[in-house]
């Protein structure tokens, strides 16, 4: 996938998209046959030197109350994602985020960045949440 309108098509030939502007698409996973649900937005990145990334996130929790020491244990421990901290109607969210150049993107690896992030955010957030799904 070369830029942000492949992955756009791929996505709407096989996902519910709560969001579809320009560069920033929202996929709304339904999880645990359908008991829960995460949304996971995917944005095109520019890098200094040009080079154009998929930036695939979904967001957790509130950092209020989150032990941050223990999810940067968590995130060196992980193989997939990393953790970051962004504001949401000016609030600070633990997200969970991957970025992949578009170089090495096919279609198969946009959905497993989708279906992982999303599966994995959904269980950090239900420990984060005692259960619940916020998001």
């Amino acid at each position: 996938m070369l830029n942000f309108e492949q992955i756009r098509g791929h996505l709407l030939s096989g996902y519910k998209l709560t969001t579809n502007d320009p560069y920033l698409v929202c996929v709304h996973l339904s999880l645990d046959q359908g008991r829960r649900h995460q949304s996971i937005y995917l944005a095109e990145l520019e890098h200094e030197d040009g080079r154009k990334f998929l930036r695939v996130s979904t967001v957790l929790a509130p950092t209020t109350g989150v032990n941050l020491k223990r999810a940067l244990a968590f995130n060196w421990e992980s193989p997939i994602g990393y953790f970051a901290i962004s504001p949401l109607d000016g609030v600070p969210y633990l997200q969970l985020c991957e970025n992949r150049p578009y170089a090495c993107l096919e279609a198969a690896e946009v959905d497993r960045l989708v279906l992982e992030i999303g599966g994995l955010g959904d269980r950090i957030e239900h420990l984060l949440s005692a259960g619940g799904d916020l998001l």
